[in-house]
């Protein structure tokens, strides 16, 4: 059967609209550490997928699923000591007032779970959010889903805050930072003539799906405080910038800040559901006696047995490190690029997180969606899978398996370097 069989079979079996990537999409049948197969044998280097953190069917992740389920899965109602076991280790990682967790299956719910504490907590209902954010697909969390500014009700946005297309241009980056913070400033007060409570902020902590902009310097943390001086709590969504990929443990490292509420999702079960919102025990305590919340497949034996596994080759592979190292490098080998190819203009992130911002003209810094679709396709056909994102759909987004190599990002640069020759020649 072709592709073109295939497509029409999901279609049909689907719906129409189910997203696909690329002109022409590739039935990928197999994985293994940072490539995938097609359906012809055709292999290519994943760059974009973040639910295998520690690479495709790593053997030892895969062997834990395989005896867990061989043994024992249940739901969470009865004692299991490897759930706890694997709720104290992803506690370890955080910071120490992040003490408790509560597991979920999906990012999505995770942050309905870090919603619902906040609400919780504060007695508020109002939260904040950017306006080019995306946390998940529930009929609740998608009313965060791109908020325009100046949005009524419960959810309301400030515009994101970056430095590459700032809101005032021409002032000073510490000039820029208090721009933004009035911005949220403002959103506490339209809550308040409103007569609604505010119950907290929720934000990537690296605003992944943003573009992965340059924040001004201080933001975060200050952001932090005004919504607690408010009353609300701060909610980090870590589900894209946690469990090593920023090049540290969790973004919240990375942007200079300590959140009250941390959502994870799917890099914590590389490919297996599984999600979990952590906080203080208090915090827990109190969701957990206000709303009896249970998910019948989440705390499962299962579930701690892919987890346990995912952080037994992020800490004995050293995948932080490598993160971080390897991030470098291929940012290093991205570096030259702007002065060759007037379409790149600017390069950014942290760790194995990139992103590089297209556009069809520099002085005015107009976002060329369409050039940086047209280079996506043009990398899957040389074996490359990365994909276009990001607030105007501009932003090439890089974001390998954690076991991303050096002489993997070569490859790719060269690549890509290609590509850009054929689109623009030396422009």
């Amino acid at each position: 059967m072709n592709n073109k069989e295939l497509l029409a079979r999901r279609e049909k079996a689907l719906g129409k609209g189910a997203p696909l990537f690329y002109r022409e999409p590739i039935n990928i049948i197999r994985g293994e550490g940072v490539y995938l197969f097609d359906d012809t044998g055709k292999r290519y280097i994943d760059m974009y997928n973040n639910v295998p953190c520690v690479g495709h069917a790593h053997p030892h992740v895969v062997e834990a699923m395989l005896k867990q389920a061989g043994t024992l899965n249940v739901h969470s109602r009865y004692l299991h000591e490897s759930i706890v076991k694997y709720a104290e280790r992803l506690a370890f990682h955080h910071d120490k007032s992040l003490t408790t967790t509560v597991f979920t299956c999906t990012g999505t719910e995770a942050n309905e779970v870090a919603i619902m504490i906040a609400r919780c907590s504060t007695g508020g209902r109002g939260i904040i959010c950017t306006d080019a954010a995306y946390h998940g697909n529930s009929e609740e969390i998608r009313k965060l889903t791109h908020t325009p500014v100046g949005g009524k009700g419960e959810v309301r946005s400030i515009p994101f805050p970056q430095t590459y297309r700032p809101l005032q241009a021409g002032v000073s980056e510490a000039e820029l930072t208090e721009l933004y913070l009035a911005e949220v400033r403002r959103v506490i007060e339209e809550f308040a003539a409103a007569g609604i409570k505010l119950a907290g902020m929720l934000v990537c902590s690296i605003l992944a799906n943003e573009g992965l902009p340059n924040i001004p310097a201080g933001f975060m943390p200050r952001a932090v405080e005004m919504v607690r001086e408010a009353g609300g709590l701060f909610i980090a969504d870590e589900v894209q910038a946690g469990l090593c990929r920023s090049g540290r443990w969790w973004g919240y490292e990375v942007t200079g800040f300590i959140p009250d509420i941390v959502s994870m999702g799917k890099p914590l079960g590389n490919g297996f559901p599984l999600a979990g919102v952590i906080a203080s025990e208090d915090l827990v305590n109190l969701f957990r006696a206000s709303t009896r919340y249970f998910n019948t497949f989440a705390s499962s034996p299962l579930q701690a047995a892919v987890g346990n596994a995912v952080l037994d080759v992020l800490e004995k592979e050293k995948l932080c490190e490598n993160s971080a190292d390897v991030g470098a490098y291929l940012r290093s080998r991205l570096a030259p690029l702007p002065a060759r190819y007037d379409s790149i203009a600017d390069i950014r992130g942290h760790g194995l997180f990139v992103g590089l911002e297209w556009v069809s003209d520099r002085t005015t810094k107009t976002p060329d969606k369409r050039g940086a679709a047209e280079a996506a396709n043009r990398l899957k056909d040389k074996g490359f899978l990365v994909a276009n994102a990001g607030a105007l759909g501009n932003v090439l987004k890089i974001r390998p398996p954690l076991v991303f190599a050096r002489q993997h990002a070569d490859t790719f640069v060269d690549a890509l370097d290609e590509v850009l020759q054929d689109m623009y020649g030396n422009s």
